[in-house]
């Protein structure tokens, strides 16, 4: 687990592209040069464990660290072509850097694919459980991404929140 967890605000958007096997619907994708503001959950975790999540994302074989070397002293760095294969420094966070992966294309190169419900509700309940926003605000956010606007009414997505009504601890509160 994470020793600590909080909401962040970033520049840029987030958008869903592209079909995933296991959660059956798109993809969510960070564009840091898109205009628009990223409600998101940053994760204090060791190299160890960006690495191994790193390597499931990237469908490689965990155990080997990731070099940050390059996304630390330039912003970006490409690990390869594929999604999630790119790895982009966001920001800080107490002096720490923020760091994140994502696809190499940016929104607008890709065809948007509407995600599932069930990644719809992981990815609302991550943000609600900060309790940095609201449901309305998580609820219209996560509706108004490319990909998900036009298939994910807010309704829809504050309906799914309440139907998965549940408290997560916040880690290191």
């Amino acid at each position: 687990m994470p020793a600590r967890s909080v909401a962040v605000e970033l520049a840029g958007a987030v958008y869903f592209a592209t079909a995933s096997p296991v959660w059956g619907g798109g993809r969510a994708f960070y564009d840091p040069l898109a205009r628009g503001r990223v409600l998101a959950r940053a994760h204090l975790v060791t190299v160890e464990q960006f690495s191994d999540i790193a390597a499931q994302e990237m469908y490689r074989a965990p155990g080997a660290d990731v070099d940050l070397t390059e996304v630390l002293a330039r912003g970006r760095a490409a690990l390869g072509d594929g999604r999630y294969e790119t790895l982009v420094r966001v920001g800080c966070v107490d002096g720490l850097p923020l760091l994140t992966f994502t696809a190499p294309w940016r929104l607008g190169e890709v065809a948007p694919h509407p995600p599932s419900a069930s990644y719809v509700r992981c990815l609302a309940t991550g943000l609600l459980v900060t309790r940095a926003w609201g449901a309305e605000t998580v609820a219209a956010y996560v509706a108004g991404c490319s990909g998900a606007s036009g298939r994910w009414s807010v309704d829809a997505v504050r309906d799914l929140l309440e139907a998965n009504r549940f408290e997560e601890p916040l880690l290191g509160a």
